[in-house]
């Protein structure tokens, strides 16, 4: 892995080493959560990022001392001519990582193998067939499971991302937990989060201290870890369990003092935070032949310290403004 000074330097003295890029707003699921109920406007074709044009961009970052890029979308394995970016992604020295539904997964693990790609977020949100059904609106559940299976098989690093809202899924918790007794993966419970046109509440919310009562309450003594700089999420285990887990606790119990994030969406625009309404476009003047280093360096000056400025409580006319989770990048 190359590794260069880190130049993305926020005003709270934050380095920015770790770049999210969307590949696509499209997907081949329907998660209600991620994508409104009425769809979304999608990207027209001739305003996406090219294969050509996000290697620059990754090149770009990579000089301005990003070293790890994780691919999302939408669902980035749809992406036309998946397997010929990753594997040129791959010959710029970053640590690749990637999230997916899993539905076509098998199609790329074993290039995903030969480049050094091992780390695979899966977004699973239940175990129970009917109910994958209901929230995903498809039915792939069984050709998800088996490519979790083979993944496994194949020891990538595989994290379940399970969005948690209450009277939908979180009467599983321990059923992942469960999980994570033979199987040498990670869990994370990911607290529901307000995008615009997902219809948030909080009472549909379950936080991290219900997170851990839950898990307490039937696999007894929990084991704090250790978590790696930068992290997400809190990170535990229980006790003889061959696998852990992680809590997300955007909302309860926010991360974001030490964070080294940026996202680019699917049409090249830079994003602060997860949850910023302001965008900087770095397409357009690429495409002009505009150097990016500078707009890029002073974009992240302007990012808030916490939630986009929503420290303390999340905002509707704020998160509103937003775009809907699907066409920022999971």
């Amino acid at each position: 892995m190359i590794e260069h000074t880190p130049k993305i330097i926020d005003n709270f003295g934050r380095p920015h080493t770790y770049l999210r890029i969307s590949l696509t707003d499209r997907c081949n699921l329907r998660c209600f959560y991620c994508m409104p109920e009425e769809g979304i406007e999608l990207i027209e074709k001739p305003n996406v990022m090219t294969l050509e044009e996000i290697i620059e961009m990754t090149r770009t970052f990579r000089d301005l001392g990003v070293h790890t890029v994780r691919l999302t979308g939408g669902e980035p394995l749809v992406r036309k001519n998946f397997g010929f970016l990753v594997e040129e992604l791959a010959k710029l020295g970053v640590k690749l990582k990637l999230t997916t539904n899993g539905i076509v997964l098998d199609k790329y693990l074993d290039l995903f193998d030969k480049i050094g790609l091992r780390n695979i977020n899966f977004s699973l949100d239940t175990l129970d067939k009917a109910k994958s059904v209901f929230i995903t609106k498809r039915d792939f559940y069984d050709r998800i499971m088996q490519n979790l299976e083979l993944s496994l098989s194949m020891d990538m690093n595989i994290k379940l991302n399970m969005v948690l809202i209450k009277g939908v899924n979180d009467n599983e918790i321990n059923d992942f937990i469960a999980l994570t007794k033979d199987k040498d993966l990670v869990v994370k419970f990911i607290e529901f989060m307000p995008f615009k046109g997902n219809k948030w509440d909080w009472n549909k919310g379950v936080g991290r201290e219900e997170i851990l009562q839950t898990i307490e309450s039937k696999f007894g003594h929990i084991e704090e870890l250790q978590n790696p700089k930068h992290s997400t999420s809190s990170n535990f285990k229980v006790k003889g369990h061959k696998g852990s887990f992680g809590i997300v606790s955007t909302i309860t119990n926010p991360f974001c003092d030490d964070c080294n994030r940026i996202r680019l969406t699917a049409d090249g625009k830079m994003k602060n935070c997860l949850f910023a309404t302001s965008e900087t476009d770095l397409l357009t003047p690429m495409r002009n032949g505009t150097q990016l280093d500078d707009l890029i360096i002073n974009a992240i000056k302007s990012k808030k310290h916490a939630r986009d400025g929503m420290e303390v409580k999340m905002e509707a006319e704020h998160y509103e403004q937003n775009r809907s989770m699907i066409s920022i990048g999971g």
